[in-house]
């Protein structure tokens, strides 16, 4: 897991461009009626475990891309990873925790869909920035 070391900043960075569109996002959705609006207030220690959780879905999707074999072109590699990540990992992940919560399935896809915004922002920040593959 070196790699994450090496690529401190770009991961930085795509955490941080991830957070902001999930903010706006969801804000821009409660200000039309779609969703909850998002909280401007976070305790400290979810704002954390939010950060953290964040970076280290980034440093797995920074992982995929520096993976990502180049032939099918280096931007359709970055969306496709994030898609795929998104699609494989995350949509799951939420359905099942919106099912147990008893939550609607239309809160199921805003979220989804906030997901998948913050997983393609990332992927464009990242890579962007460009990523450094771990020496061999």
């Amino acid at each position: 897991m070196i790699y994450i070391v090496m690529n401190a900043l770009p991961i930085a960075a795509a955490t941080a461009a991830g957070l902001a569109a999930s903010l706006l996002l969801r804000w821009l959705l409660g200000r039309l009626g779609i969703g909850a609006a998002a909280s401007t207030v976070l305790r400290p220690a979810v704002l954390i475990a939010v950060v953290l959780a964040q970076a280290w879905l980034c440093a797995i999707l920074a992982g995929a891309l520096i993976l990502a074999p180049p032939e099918a072109g280096a931007w359709i590699m970055a969306i496709g990873s994030a898609v795929v990540i998104w699609i494989g990992f995350v949509v799951p992940t939420t359905i099942v925790n919106h099912a147990h919560r008893g939550l609607s399935a239309g809160a199921m896809a805003v979220d989804s869909l906030c997901w998948l915004a913050v997983m393609v922002t990332q992927a464009v920040v990242l890579k962007s920035i460009g990523l450094v593959p771990p020496p061999t």
